[in-house]
């Protein structure tokens, strides 16, 4: 029994580029769609319409008439970028577009579809997602008294990294305790309601904020209530203030019957 071979996979030509060194500096508007339709261009089918004018030395103007598949300048930015398309011909007014290739610098690309830029960059995606969900998995611990636990010991650079947040994370938040300007205001609405309302001053202590007189000496009260000079009581010393003198003297003894 012959072995059956599978046939070849088609080549992507998302993959490839191709250019022409001899006519890449005489590029035009009027000159492009023959460089495209050289014969070892990879993107150029052969069986097309434009083919067909070239062996019959016909304008382009004729592919409006024909059915099938043609190439048409689609868009230019000179001197630079080119745009071409490949398209299924069915009548003079209505084309199907198949595929879109861009010139850039004399080198041509095909313009990859809405599915292949979609698909592409799904499949990038996931395979972060994957990369990132095998890295973080290495790092989970699991105790059984402390359950699952982070350890980045091992990784020098992330550990470092952790220890640096956290200290920026407490620089913050002293920074965020108070400005100066909330610390400057504060302090003045709290000598603004000392002004207000000042603390009730002892009765000891009333006699001393009084304002003395020219040649007045300062006077204290006795424990008999008559007022005294304090020169009297003390010359030199600073001033003192009078107590209540307290009996001391014991109880008397009981006498025996």
């Amino acid at each position: 029994m012959a072995n059956r071979q599978m046939p070849p996979a088609p080549e992507n030509h998302l993959r490839l580029s191709w250019h022409d060194t001899q006519m890449m500096a005489s590029l035009s508007p009027q000159t492009v769609m023959d460089y495209f339709c050289r014969k070892s261009n990879p993107f150029y089918d052969h069986l097309c319409n434009n083919e067909t004018i070239r062996m019959q030395r016909l304008g382009v103007e004729h592919l409006h008439n024909m059915m099938g598949l043609e190439y048409i300048l689609l868009h230019v930015a000179e001197p630079i970028l080119y745009v071409i398309r490949k398209q299924h011909r069915h009548n003079p007014s209505e084309a199907t577009p198949i595929a879109d290739y861009y010139i850039i610098g004399g080198t041509v690309y095909k313009a990859p579809d809405l599915g292949n830029v979609i698909n592409a960059r799904i499949l990038n995606t996931v395979v972060n997602l994957q990369a990132a969900f095998e890295e973080t998995s290495s790092y989970a611990r699991y105790h059984p008294n402390k359950g699952y636990t982070w350890d980045f010991s091992s990784n020098k650079v992330l550990s470092d990294k952790s220890k640096s947040d956290k200290k920026d994370a407490n620089a913050a938040k002293d920074d965020n305790s108070g400005t100066l300007f909330q610390k400057q205001r504060v302090d003045m609405l709290l000598a603004e309601l000392l002004r207000k309302f000042p603390p009730p001053i002892p009765p000891m202590l009333q006699n001393l904020q009084q304002p003395l007189q020219p040649g007045q000496m300062p006077t204290t009260t006795g424990t008999d209530g008559g007022a005294t000079n304090s020169a009297d009581n003390n010359a030199t010393g600073p001033l003192d203030i009078a107590t209540e003198a307290i009996d001391m003297k014991p109880p008397p003894e009981k006498k025996s019957k």
